[in-house]
């Protein structure tokens, strides 16, 4: 028997009921043959951490643009603390790791540069708009390698609906939804207050007294919680108390820190920044990198191009294209 085939049928016996089984998979866009060691979601969870997508994570901005030291969350270290936080979720509820980890590190592939200030810029130049979890999926369907990763069924939905109005379809796709939002509600609180956004003092007193006062037990509050609320249930959920003081600690967030502080003083720039590159490029189209001939309207290769750069790489893009070299000097 190959060690896939074990490790499947060690899934049947262990997982809870309401787990995703490899050996169930709605299966990939494309048939492949199996690998003899790795479960299909394994295969995916190393084909995205391969990717050139997830390469970039480590250069692209969370909340802080150009932060001024080391120890700043970035897309990918964001993206790790997710997936560290739903992996032990999904290990208490018997779900399946592999799965969750796969979504988990798949989820942010289509962020821009520039964080959320970079999604809003592309939003209002694109005809229909741009949202980056419906370009992560892109990049896993299409654009990486020219072909995409081909990944399974449960992990591009579970990329597709860790943000939206759509829910995903498994609980590991649940998972990672819910402990996105937990990763960041907490380590953008941790970044503000190092900033000097913010301080700890400035922090709702009504929600720590729920949560706990330090990072750490903010985050074992919500996910004790999280797994205690959903043990043998088909969906997974936390109870109104520690969502309530979770959905308070966001708006707080959004009010002190995403929306108008000295984290988002240089966003207006960037925005700018990216517009200028978006619009430069779609005069210039010949000038795309031959990877970007997706067969796509023009528009659509030239947003896949802008979207897909790091912070560092816009800004040198910028400067190359629209600043004269006598001045870069300066």
């Amino acid at each position: 028997m190959l060690i896939r085939e074990q490790t499947e049928n060690w899934e049947i016996l262990n997982l809870s009921e309401f787990a995703a089984k490899s050996r169930l998979s709605r299966g990939r866009e494309y048939e492949e043959d199996e690998c003899e060691v790795r479960t299909c979601f394994q295969r995916d969870r190393d084909r995205i951490i391969h990717s050139k997508a997830f390469r970039r994570l480590k250069s692209k901005t969370q909340v802080f643009i150009a932060p001024q030291g080391d120890h700043f969350r970035t897309r990918l270290t964001h993206t790790l603390e997710v997936a560290q936080i739903a992996r032990t979720v999904a290990r208490a509820l018997r779900l399946n790791e592999d799965l969750t980890e796969a979504i988990a590190l798949g989820h942010d592939l289509g962020h821009t540069p520039f964080g959320h200030g970079g999604e809003q810029a592309l939003n209002e130049v694109m005809e229909g708009g741009f949202r980056h979890n419906y370009q992560s999926l892109r990049i896993v369907e299409k654009l990486e390698h020219g072909k995409g990763l081909n990944l399974t069924w449960e992990v591009r939905d579970g990329i597709l609906n860790h943000t939206g109005s759509g829910k995903p379809a498994t609980l590991e796709g649940q998972v990672v939804r819910i402990c996105d939002r937990i990763a960041y509600i907490n380590h953008d609180i941790d970044d503000a207050i190092r900033g000097g956004i913010i301080t700890k003092e400035e922090i709702p007193w009504n929600c720590l007294k729920v949560l706990g006062s330090r990072h750490s037990e903010r985050i074992n509050s919500m996910v004790k919680d999280l797994i205690q609320c959903s043990l043998g249930e088909k969906t997974i959920k936390m109870s109104n108390e520690i969502k309530g003081a979770m959905d308070k600690l966001r708006d707080f967030l959004f009010e002190r820190v995403y929306i108008g502080s000295r984290a988002k003083w240089e966003e207006t720039k960037a925005k700018e920044m990216l517009k200028t590159l978006y619009y430069y490029f779609l005069e210039h189209y010949h000038e795309l990198p031959g990877e970007y001939n997706s067969g796509d309207e023009p528009a659509v290769q030239v947003c896949d191009y802008v979207a897909g750069m790091t912070d560092r790489y816009a800004i040198s893009r910028f400067m190359n294209i629209f600043v004269p070299s006598g001045f870069r000097q300066y």
